[in-house]
């Protein structure tokens, strides 16, 4: 792609729609600067843009988004069908399992939530369709990533922030590089603590009719509750069976 193609005032305006997150949900022109690496006139550009469309509201000094952003997100899940043909077999899982299920897909260095079952709360953060958690420690990241050539895989981990979130988190990339093979072998992943102390999950990849990897699949519960051995034992069975009945529908 060529970089006449390219529209910057766009590119400038969505890097300051995604630099809004849960801990910085109201920020100043000089925030949004920082935190988008704009020139300060830049930013006040954009932010009061999307103030006169509705998509952020301004006080005088801060500026918070509106409801309006989710019509962006919105189109997404209207145009592709995975979301809409993945729910009910997710809230079928969950019913079996008793516990939350999940699917996403990869977005840089991200897992983007595409679908949800969710039975009770597991985490401290809001996990609905839309949001984003790093790939490199998480369970459904981990599966996308092992699917992967392992040099684009490599290339992502490199992008990203890689920080220990607990004391079971592995941050270093040669292990996380070593794990990734033991998934890519095995066809699913367990992750342990590793996001946020008493929480663990399981994913397995969700393969289109020709093979090829579009979604992971998960279920997330509390240690205490459903233990990485139980799920293995008890919970992979049942969404291998979900991985099967899935891949013919799969585009």
């Amino acid at each position: 792609m060529r970089q006449g193609d390219l529209i910057n005032g766009l590119i400038k305006g969505l890097s300051v729609i995604e630099s809004f997150d849960e801990e910085h949900a109201r920020m100043s022109i000089t925030e949004v600067a920082q935190r988008t690496g704009l020139e300060r006139a830049t930013a006040r550009r954009c932010l009061l843009t999307l103030a006169h469309l509705g998509y952020a509201t301004y006080d005088g000094k801060f500026f918070e988004l509106t409801p309006r952003v989710l019509h962006l997100g919105h189109s997404y899940l209207a145009t592709t069908s995975l979301p809409r043909l993945i729910q009910p077999f997710l809230e079928e899982l969950s019913r079996a399992t008793n516990e939350s299920t999940s699917a996403a897909v990869l977005d840089g260095t991200d897992t983007l939530y595409v679908a949800r079952a969710s039975t009770r709360r597991v985490m401290s953060i809001n996990l609905a369709p839309g949001a984003r958690l790093p790939a490199y420690c998480t369970s459904m990241g981990r599966i996308l990533l092992a699917a992967l050539p392992p040099g684009e895989a490599q290339s992502i981990l490199a992008r990203s922030d890689i920080v220990a979130y607990t004391t079971h988190t592995k941050a270093n990339l040669v292990d996380i590089v070593t794990e990734l093979e033991v998934i890519a072998a095995q066809g699913f992943a367990v992750i342990d603590q590793e996001l946020e102390l008493g929480l663990c999950s399981i994913a397995v990849p969700l393969f289109n009719a020709g093979g090829a990897v579009v979604a992971a699949l998960n279920i997330g519960a509390q240690t205490a509750r459903a233990p990485t051995s139980r799920m293995i034992a008890h919970f992979l069975p049942l969404m291998r069976k979900l991985q099967a009945d899935l891949r013919p529908l799969l585009r």
